[in-house]
């Protein structure tokens, strides 16, 4: 399975109530717009759409700070 920057993209604005414009190079959590306990709702959205399994040492700012890295990171799991 795979998952998409606009499905990224409507989690993080419906589920995690983002109202901020976001793009695919939005920083995320360097720029304040998520924190951890949202990382949390992330990872499982990601490895329930996705199925696959997020690994704790994955969970970077470089594999999660962007919806563009976020997407090339579970691409990189299949």
């Amino acid at each position: 399975m795979s998952i998409s920057q606009d499905d990224l993209a409507n989690f993080i604005r419906t589920d995690l109530g983002i109202e901020d414009p976001i793009d695919a190079e939005t920083e995320l959590f360097s720029g304040g717009l998520l924190d951890s306990v949202s990382m949390v709702s992330l990872i499982t959205f990601i490895e329930e759409k996705a199925g696959v399994t997020v690994q704790p040492s994955d969970v970077t700012l470089e594999n999660f700070d962007t919806i563009a890295s976020i997407e090339a990171y579970v691409r990189s799991l299949d």
